[in-house]
């Protein structure tokens, strides 16, 4: 791809254009398949309420789960605040207060775009609603149910989901039962629709306006987050490759893809008792912790390293 397709792409992704109309449309797609395969209403008395909700809330709430779970600031906010070799907290400023909040409300609007697309898609359909509203229609003004007992007429109702074989007077209460179930969950979904769309432009500006930050600060802020991201992994990626061979030369002697290996060390006994438990890391007061199996046993013979660092060479 050409540079400048890339710089539009990582763009989009980093304001989010892209990446929400892709997460609605998974969620749609995902619903319809889900419905085909897995609903079928019990059309049983006490049976369509709870099974209707249940497909109807459960997935929004997993997904919603499945949002926060999956946004990386989540993971990033929990180690700032949660890490034991974090140093002391000092007395949070006003300006990282309000930044920490616009985190979390990003991080919110993102993970609700998913079970609000699920919610609006199902109630739209129509069919979840159906069942579970079933049971609870008041079918009194209908002539065909005055000579039937409550109970009769509970059965009756619950099995108007499943369009079960009655008399031609019930089919007709039951295909007006049906549309009014589909105008209610309908209208309840463009109403949750109409909701979202509200709550987001009135969350944006009220994110802009509160924000400590400009327009052009903004921008530059998240960029400025997204490259020192970028670079850090770089960074570490290379950095852990060098320490990494440096630990296995002192171990074997060599280094994997060595043309000329001219001294193999034979690792003892104790080597491998040492490097079976890996140390973790940020241990006490160390100045320098341990990030894997090899750190007891290579850094024996670096202990000027605790207080001058180690020196990488490829």
């Amino acid at each position: 791809m050409s540079p400048t397709f890339n710089n539009i792409l990582s763009s989009l992704q980093r304001s989010g254009t892209f990446i929400n109309p892709l997460i609605a449309a998974l969620t749609i797609g995902g619903q319809q398949l889900f419905s085909s395969f897995t609903f079928s209403c019990p059309c049983q008395v006490g049976k369509n309420f709870c099974y209707g909700s249940a497909f109807l809330l459960i997935p929004a709430l997993i997904l919603l789960i499945a949002g926060y779970a999956l946004r990386s600031q989540t993971w990033t906010i929990t180690s700032e605040y949660c890490c034991g070799c974090a140093p002391p907290c000092c007395q949070t400023s006003p300006l990282e207060r309000k930044l920490a909040c616009l985190r979390f409300f990003s991080i919110t609007g993102r993970a609700l775009v998913a079970p609000l697309t699920w919610l609006a898609v199902t109630l739209l359909t129509g069919t979840y609603y159906e069942c579970a509203a079933s049971e609870f229609t008041s079918v009194d003004h209908y002539p065909a149910f005055d000579n039937i007992s409550a109970s009769k007429r509970e059965e009756i109702l619950a099995g108007f989901p499943c369009c079960r074989a009655a008399p031609s007077d019930v089919i007709l209460v039951r295909d007006e039962v049906a549309l009014l179930h589909r105008y209610q969950s309908q209208m309840l979904g463009w109403i949750l629709i109409t909701l979202a769309i509200i709550t987001v432009l009135v969350s944006c500006c009220l994110a802009r306006c509160c924000s400590p930050l400009t327009s052009l600060q903004h921008h530059y802020r998240t960029t400025y987050l997204h490259n020192e991201r970028e670079l850090f992994e770089q960074a570490a990626d290379q950095h852990s490759k060098l320490l990494i061979m440096q630990r296995i030369k002192k171990l074997f002697g060599f280094i994997p893809g060595s043309e000329n290996v001219k001294h193999i060390r034979i690792p003892s006994c104790q080597d491998w008792r040492e490097i079976l438990i890996p140390s973790l890391l940020c241990m006490g007061n160390d100045l320098q912790g341990y990030y894997s199996f090899l750190g007891d046993r290579v850094d024996e013979d670096n202990e000027e390293g605790k207080s001058e660092g180690i020196e990488l060479k490829p």
